[in-house]
């Protein structure tokens, strides 16, 4: 996960009905984000040949306020995955904006304490190569109450717009995740012709954070309208 400081001005025309812009501390971010689904399965059922597969996606911050709760949530700009028949079947259910793209990721491991040492996904945009590449630093830890971290990873709510202009919610469930800190960052990518023009400046900044997430089981729900 790699976070940028981003003008809210931006990000404006993505923000769902019914949602307002998230930020820490003052700051409003976006993360490129690289990660494998394992096993995965829709409504329970493994699908063969599409249950292990990378992902790479732009996404953002949003808070939606009900009677009860301060639901936080991420918005996704764009996700990249594979194949294309997990785009299509992302875009028909949820609506949201998955393209698909070949990938590859590259993980190397510890001998002595099993811990990933870097880690590396891959996507290929007509014939380039793009890149996001991370140097693992020291052992997990779970991250501080009120940290940065805990705000990138601690989003458990989905909004997408509908396409009739309208909200789509869903929820999203996993325990805490352990973190590992990183050096060296590097997102190498054609942002202007994958993500817009507007995001080229933005990821060419240094990083406002950067971090590895160990992962665990998740359960996304099915999207509701609000």
């Amino acid at each position: 996960m790699i976070n940028y400081e981003i003008d809210p001005s931006l990000l404006k025309k993505y923000v769902p009905t019914g949602t307002t812009l998230d930020n820490w501390n003052g700051k409003t971010l976006v993360s490129v984000v690289g990660f494998l689904f394992l096993n995965t399965r829709l409504k329970g059922i493994p699908i063969p040949f599409h249950r292990d597969f990378e992902e790479v996606n732009l996404r953002f911050y949003v808070k939606r306020e009900t009677r009860k709760d301060i639901r936080r949530g991420v918005v996704f700009i764009k996700e990249i995955v594979p194949k294309w028949a997990l785009a299509r079947v992302a875009r028909s259910m949820y609506n949201e904006n998955y393209v698909s793209m070949p990938m590859r990721h590259n993980i190397t491991v510890d001998s002595q304490t099993g811990d990933p040492n870097t880690v590396c996904y891959e996507w290929k945009h007509k014939s380039t190569w793009n890149e996001l590449r991370v140097q693992v630093e020291g052992s997990p830890f779970l991250p501080d109450s009120g940290s940065e971290e805990q705000f990138v990873t601690e989003h458990y709510w989905g909004y997408v717009k509908h396409r009739d202009g309208g909200t789509i919610e869903y929820g999203v469930e996993h325990p805490q995740w352990e973190l590992w800190n990183v050096r060296d960052p590097q997102l190498t990518c054609n942002v202007s012709e994958i993500y817009g023009s507007a995001f080229s400046s933005v990821l060419s900044n240094i990083p406002s954070s950067a971090f590895l997430a160990k992962g665990s089981d998740i359960v996304v729900r099915a999207g509701l309208r609000i």
